[in-house]
């Protein structure tokens, strides 16, 4: 008897956050349509489900106290990038770069955008995600609070 051996892939924990058969870019268009008619900002995540630092962003963003304090001002979008860092792995980096942000080496990545489809984080800030369990639930949530000051 003959037995196919598959590739070792170690089970997820949680929900899907990047779906992968995803319409990456009409997903970006209809985020950014919708910030503009609810007045709000899109937060648009690029990472990926096999990513520790997408998947705890990803809770951070989906959590009642983040929708609670900021669900008003922020609708989050995520988008799957698979593996940038490998050659011939990553995944909707066209729709990262329509964004301004070019040579996407690491998941996640945040973008804010505005209704009118301006990136309003700068580039190096959208890609600095990279260690986002390291900074923490609070450090998050502070990061949100302090970008509402500055657009303010």
């Amino acid at each position: 008897m003959l037995v196919a051996l598959l590739p070792f892939t170690p089970a997820r924990a949680g929900p899907v956050r990047f779906p992968q058969d995803d319409a990456a870019d009409f997903t970006l268009e209809t985020a950014v349509a919708d910030a503009h008619e609810t007045h709000r900002y899109a937060v648009i995540v690029f990472g990926a489900d096999w990513c520790h630092d997408s998947r705890f962003l990803a809770d951070v963003l989906t959590s009642e106290e983040f929708t609670r304090e900021f669900g008003e001002r922020f609708a989050v979008t995520f988008i799957d990038v698979g593996r940038p860092q490998v050659a011939g792995q990553g995944r909707n980096l066209s729709v990262v770069a329509s964004l301004g942000v070019n040579n996407l080496r690491s998941t996640p990545a945040l973008l804010v955008v505005a209704g009118d489809g301006r990136r309003l984080n700068s580039k190096r800030d959208a890609v600095s995600w990279r260690n986002a369990e390291s900074r923490g639930k609070d450090a998050i949530l502070g990061w949100f609070r302090d970008f509402l000051k500055r657009s303010a």
